[in-house]
């Protein structure tokens, strides 16, 4: 059976197993000469099979039923929401914004998905700190991208979504194009090992929120906000 692993994974995806695998003959090997005693060998052995496993897990690269309607917004990422605040955003979204952080924990898929169809307008990179992205404060003053885009169904609004380096993570990665339509919840990157993704959308009335802080949500399935009257 075929395991669903994501390109944006490489090299990780096939360096990291290959540096396990060669500990595990290593350890066997000296196991077997009687340089290490048994249980040292199953201990060692056993523990790098899990880490094995986790990696190839990390990127795994699930599919996910995606709803119809050109009338929401569905999550970008897989994770918790830790906060809900309504925030001045002055670049993309010039005034008022609710943002809505999600952490990713490293046992979450780590993939980033559209959360409508949209239109790619403007892609910022920030070098920054390394904070707990638990911490709303991360998604400020950490290694950031910021995807700016534009709903193509009604309202034709500007959104925001920050991919934001956390205490682990360090690598973003974003294949998204500036001029390049995204289908709903479709795939455009990944931040690899523990991360923040928040999304801002302009605050108005008719944009009904459908998740509160603490809620687990799935990218390209969980559908956070639905606008009404369109």
């Amino acid at each position: 059976m075929k395991i669903p692993l994501t390109k944006y994974g490489l090299p990780q995806v096939i360096a990291f197993p290959a540096m396990i695998l060669a500990i595990m003959v290593i350890v066997y090997i000296a196991g077997s000469k009687a340089i290490m005693s048994p249980t040292a060998v199953v201990v060692v052995e056993l523990v790098s099979l899990m880490l094995l496993l986790w990696v190839l897990a990390f990127f795994r690269d699930p599919r996910r039923e995606v709803p119809e309607g050109g009338d929401i917004l569905v999550s970008p990422a897989d994770g918790r929401v830790t906060d809900i605040e309504v925030v001045e955003e002055n670049d993309v979204i010039q005034g008022k914004a609710l943002r809505i952080g999600i952490f990713l924990g490293i046992f979450d898929v780590h993939i980033n998905r559209t959360s409508c169809a949209v239109r790619i307008d403007k892609i910022t990179h920030r070098n920054g700190q390394y904070r707990n992205a638990m911490n709303p404060e991360s998604g400020r003053v950490n290694e950031s991208n910021d995807i700016a885009m534009t709903r193509l169904n009604e309202p034709t609004d500007p959104l925001l979504v920050r991919q934001v380096s956390g205490a682990v993570a360090r690598r973003i990665v974003c294949e998204a194009q500036i001029g390049q339509n995204f289908a709903c919840g479709q795939k455009f990157g990944m931040i690899k090992f523990g991360s923040r993704t928040e999304l801002y959308l302009p605050a108005r009335d008719d944009a009904n929120l459908l998740v509160k802080v603490g809620d687990k949500v799935r990218a390209g399935e969980t559908i956070l906000v639905r606008y009404s009257g369109q």
